[in-house]
């Protein structure tokens, strides 16, 4: 049985997530896989139609110029120890950082609840 949008969102809304980091291949299961760079501060909006998305896009420094980015996880910093609460592929866009090493995560990045 499928949960209903509202319930979704709800369950979304309950966690608190307030950083990301970027990732060079899938995070895997606790989110450590193929790091690049630290955490960084992050801001998520309200959950909407199952998901909850960045509420501002998010301005990453000091990656490899050029470096591949293909996957974000989410975190919440849970008083400077942090806990892996989800992550997402990047499928659009710019997959690799540019040739300063900067990277922008955009406000596509989402944790989705799906039925599947």
């Amino acid at each position: 049985m499928p949960f209903s949008t509202a319930c979704k969102n709800a369950m979304l809304d309950s966690q608190t997530f307030d950083r990301v980091q970027l990732h060079s291949g899938d995070p895997g299961a606790s989110g450590t896989s193929n790091a690049l760079g630290s955490k960084v501060a992050a801001t998520f909006a309200a959950a909407s139609s199952g998901s909850r998305a960045l509420s501002a896009q998010v301005d990453i420094t000091g990656l490899t110029a050029l470096q591949s980015v293909t996957w974000y996880s989410v975190w919440d910093n849970n008083g400077g120890s942090p806990v892996f609460k989800g992550r997402g592929q990047i499928t659009s866009g710019d997959v690799a950082a540019n040739a300063a090493g900067a990277y922008t995560l955009t406000t596509a990045c989402a944790l989705t609840i799906s039925d599947s």
